[in-house]
């Protein structure tokens, strides 16, 4: 039985493999770029606001900061209570074109220890949860040059 793939947030991110993308908002008017995504009205002060529409934003970036996840988060996060915590690696990225930040983990095997401020990055499909009939799917950031 296959099980359905659904996004932990719905028109966040689309695609798989080379074509997954993060999806953003661009204000028409003072062309600012927003992530997570605005839909209602621009979020610049300065703007007397525009049109919002979605763009795909880049798929690349640069480490900004990070830090290891060392504790099980509260609900909602979902966890398995019988298997043993593993830490996680958070990751704050600076995206290429955007210069904007976007927050997320990384991909499973990379630590701390593998990351440094400054280095590049990309954003790839990955499984937040899953269950008997559904996976959960969200974004994770991969150091360039590591496989999949």
């Amino acid at each position: 039985m296959s099980r359905a793939r659904t996004p932990v947030v719905a028109g966040w991110f689309t695609g798989e493999g080379d074509g997954f993308r993060l999806l953003g908002t661009r204000c028409a008017a003072c062309r600012s770029v927003f992530f997570p995504r605005e839909d209602t009205y621009c979020r610049n002060p300065a703007c007397p606001g525009g049109e919002l529409e979605e763009v795909p934003l880049s798929r690349r970036g640069r480490v900004w900061s990070y830090t290891d996840s060392r504790y099980r988060p509260p609900s909602p996060y979902v966890t398995d209570p019988e298997l043993p915590w593993e830490p996680y690696a958070l990751i704050a990225v600076e995206l290429a074109s955007e210069r904007i930040v976007v927050l997320g983990q990384a991909v499973p095997g990379v630590t701390v220890a593998d990351l440094t401020v400054g280095a590049e990055v990309e954003v790839v499909p990955g499984v937040l949860h899953e269950d008997g009939e559904t996976v959960f799917t969200t974004w994770r950031w991969r150091p360039t040059g590591v496989a999949a």
